[in-house]
């Protein structure tokens, strides 16, 4: 029983918030190729392929993070408990682990046609290679971005089965959500990272991190009304476009505190919500 509580914290079961925002763009990219008019159980039926993906994806994630940071990780106050930094579990039972999700994933990913099954395996080396970053690049979180919202293009791709100029849009604007949100998360650790040598935009903008979050939402919200204008979404989805920019410049940026953790960790989890009422919008606007 503790080795399933400690398989729990490992793969962060217990914090739905990393899968979650692991599953809005997938979920995203699936609403705006999905023709509503067909069978709506096939549209249910790739959703729930996409968030059980997502979770298992995003565990065995969490896994390889922590098995590449365990040294860091010790340093840090937030993180110096993990499983594999404090030597509850081995780097071989993370090994092993990581190994089954993964391979669970990919029997979820076999349902899916062929273009998409491609896709998501030449991602594979963006989402094991992301945790390197933060020793080399104050851009983290852009590595972020790029391998977070890839379901996005495999949503789009899962229904139509080709790639165009929507989904890339969104995904490119999407990229800078995660790059925002990250590097409010960053803030909670800026002091521990500066001390050990690690790198991230939390560091780099720590001057002006206002100004960069606006401009970072600014381009998401900007990809938002392109891609609405493009696929001819209705009144509703540029209605609810207010409460996205409303919940991104004031209740993310506004009430923002960079030298508070909790304010940033709390604002950081609001994404969630965010991602909801994103994913509505896009629903609401196909009909």
């Amino acid at each position: 029983m503790n080795q399933f509580k400690l398989f729990i914290e490992l793969t962060r079961f217990q914090k739905p918030i990393g899968y979650m925002l692991l599953f809005w763009p997938c979920a995203w990219g699936l609403t705006i190729g999905f023709d509503f008019s067909n069978n709506i159980f096939d549209y249910i039926f790739y959703l729930g392929l996409f968030f059980i993906g997502s979770v298992l994806m995003r565990s065995a994630g969490c896994i390889i993070n922590d098995i590449v940071d365990r040294k860091f990780d010790k340093k840090v106050l937030r993180t110096k408990d993990r499983p594999i930094a404090s030597g509850k579990i081995s780097i071989t039972q993370g090994f092993i682990y990581s190994l089954f999700l993964c391979l669970f994933a990919f029997f979820v990913l076999i349902q899916f046609n062929y273009l998409t099954i491609i896709l998501a395996l030449f991602s594979m080396p963006l989402a094991f290679t992301y945790p390197l970053m933060k020793r080399y690049t104050y851009w983290p979180q852009l590595f972020l971005g790029i391998t977070f919202n890839y379901g996005l293009v495999l949503g789009w791709t899962a229904i139509m089965n080709e790639i165009s100029i929507e989904p890339i849009i969104f995904y490119l604007g999407a990229i800078f959500w995660t790059l925002g949100f990250d590097t409010i998360y960053g803030f909670q650790d800026i002091k521990d990272d500066e001390i050990i040598g690690l790198k991230s935009t939390s560091i780099k903008f720590k001057n002006f991190p206002y100004l960069f979050l606006k401009i970072c939402y600014s381009i998401f919200l900007g990809s938002l009304i392109i891609i609405g204008f493009l696929l001819k979404l209705n009144l509703v989805y540029f209605l609810l476009l207010i409460i996205v920019a409303l919940q991104m410049y004031y209740f993310q940026i506004y009430k923002l505190d960079v030298k508070k953790a909790n304010t940033c960790l709390k604002i950081f989890k609001s994404n969630n919500i965010l991602g909801l009422i994103i994913f509505m919008s896009l629903f609401l606007g196909k009909f």
